[in-house]
């Protein structure tokens, strides 16, 4: 069925060299600028072919995010690869995602490989790291090729960036070292659109160019024929296919891969109000979707240099960098409005980091996130953090202690929290442990579990304690299903499928 893309593997053994040949399907997808529509894309294509029974799997070789996923396997990958493994109907593995690059300044980044996190880099140092990078990419890519029918890869950025080119592991430098096709995906919706994608080829090589078999349009809204004379344009100028144009799809959810959402203007007083920083360094802020997506709630990031409004709930988000993160809370008045809306009866949430911050301490003596040292917490809880080389990274299940509600989530955490505080845990999880510490007053709580929102009736549990009349849970599981059907169905109607056919080997006239 499938035997478009040949590639020949060496392995070496105790015993002698062997080889191995593997005919996968690989299909990459690259964009001309960043959020141009790749990660939703590859969540499509995943979808669309599993959908045909293809046994499919997502692959960014690598990623650079600070919302990351915990993996059946016991490591971390990027959430957007987690949630193409969710399309593909398969539960997280770091062979989707074996080089991650985890912002801890604005120069230097946590090296994850294969999963766990190898030491701190700054751009330099990694880039002289990227010979050693891709072999782990080629080894996660060779696994996959031996188990799955069909791999679709997703770039990173845009293969345009001339001064990336020297090693690179992410883009074309990948598609070279397997010898894929290309896709080249374009938002329309920014303006631009021809400019990008002709620019994008002139700054690629011939090989480069010569890779790539197509385009897509994204986010496209209106008549579709006043669009047309440009498409055939540009399929004269730069003799390759407009493979189809993805329309706008109004209401779309689908995780943010690292961008926090754009914020919606205005307020709603009518509904109840939760608010949270958009900390310089936060994490996996996608705990908070639940809340955002929820009808009943205004649900909003505030960021730098903001007025802080006030709200029923303020929600601590996680931080890859939470001392740092702490400073600028208070240097953005955080710690004063979190004082002023406790003294009046308002209740807050901690989770990962944010709990870390709610404590009297949080001391990183092996300088894992910054510079070695501590720092004094918010102090609302009673409860100290101590940074270890080791993180914790687990999927959890057990039961709240706030409506003994059900929950699930994960931990992705190097803090080791201690203290009284951890008396009156927020849950009880199923091997026997407590997870987080509430307040001996009732108005704090502090959890390690990212995803506790997720499960509807934890939600509605946690908002009732927060003080929401009539609390209630989305479906979110059913909310992300939606998107990533919607997604699929997008591509089954404006994409041309025969290409698509063509490129991944598909044969057959059963093929949809």
């Amino acid at each position: 069925m499938f035997g478009v893309n040949r590639t020949q593997w060496t392995a070496n053994t105790k015993q002698s060299e062997t080889h191995l040949t593997v005919k996968t399907a690989t299909l990459m997808v690259q964009g001309t600028t960043s959020d141009a529509g790749k990660s939703t894309l590859v969540t499509a294509l995943c979808r669309w072919l599993a959908r045909q029974n293809v046994k499919v799997a997502p692959f960014k070789p690598q990623n650079m995010a600070l919302n990351s996923a915990v993996t059946v396997d016991g490591g971390e990958i990027g959430r957007a690869q987690a949630v193409q493994a969710q399309a593909c109907g398969l539960l997280p593995h770091t062979d989707f995602n074996p080089v991650l690059l985890k912002p801890n300044s604005d120069i230097g980044a946590q090296v994850i490989i294969h999963g766990h996190a190898i030491s701190n880099m700054d751009a330099r140092e990694f880039h002289n790291y990227k010979q050693v990078a891709q072999k782990a990419v080629l080894e996660s890519y060779h696994r996959l090729c031996t188990q799955y029918e069909a791999i679709i890869v997703e770039g990173a950025g845009s293969p345009a960036e001339i001064n990336l080119r020297d090693r690179d592991i992410a883009n074309m430098g990948f598609a070279e070292a397997v010898d894929c096709p290309v896709i080249l995906i374009a938002d329309i919706d920014r303006g631009g659109v021809f400019a990008h994608i002709v620019g994008t080829l002139a700054l690629l090589s011939e090989s480069e160019r010569n890779r790539i078999v197509g385009f897509v349009i994204n986010r496209f809204r209106g008549d579709l024929s006043l669009l047309q004379p440009g498409l055939d344009w540009l399929e004269k100028e730069t003799g390759k296919p407009v493979i189809g144009v993805l329309p706008y799809l109004q209401g779309l959810y689908l995780e943010a891969e690292d961008a926090l959402p754009r914020q919606k203007a205005g307020t709603d007083n009518t509904k109840w109000r939760v608010i949270s920083p958009a900390l310089p360094r936060i994490s996996n802020h996608t705990d908070l979707d639940p809340l955002r997506l929820n009808p009943d709630l205004d649900c909003r990031f505030i960021g730098p240099d903001e007025a802080i409004p006030a709200a029923d709930l303020i929600v601590l988000p996680g931080s890859k960098s939470v001392r740092q993160d702490l400073a600028w809370l208070r240097q953005q008045g955080w710690d004063r409005a979190i004082a002023r809306h406790l003294r009046y009866g308002g209740k807050m949430i901690g989770i990962c980091g944010g709990f870390q911050m709610l404590g009297q301490t949080v001391i990183d003596d092996h300088g894992l996130e910054g510079e070695a040292g501590a720092s004094l917490g918010l102090g609302w809880l009673d409860v100290s953090t101590t940074l270890e080389p080791t993180k914790q990274l687990r999927t959890v299940r057990g039961v709240l202690s706030i409506g003994n509600a059900a929950v699930a989530g994960y931990e992705i955490h190097a803090g080791v929290t201690t203290g009284n505080g951890l008396a009156r845990p927020v849950a009880a999880l199923e091997n026997n442990s407590p997870d987080g510490a509430i307040s001996a007053d009732n108005q704090v709580l502090g959890t390690y579990l990212h995803g506790i929102f997720d499960q509807p009736e934890a939600c509605a549990a946690l908002l009732a304690w927060a003080g929401m009349n009539n609390a209630s849970g989305i479906d979110y599981r059913a909310k992300q299903e939606h998107g990533i059907n919607a997604l699929a169905d997008a591509v089954q109607n404006h994409l041309d499928k025969a290409t698509l056919h063509r490129l991944l080997g598909m044969n057959g006239p059963n093929r949809q």
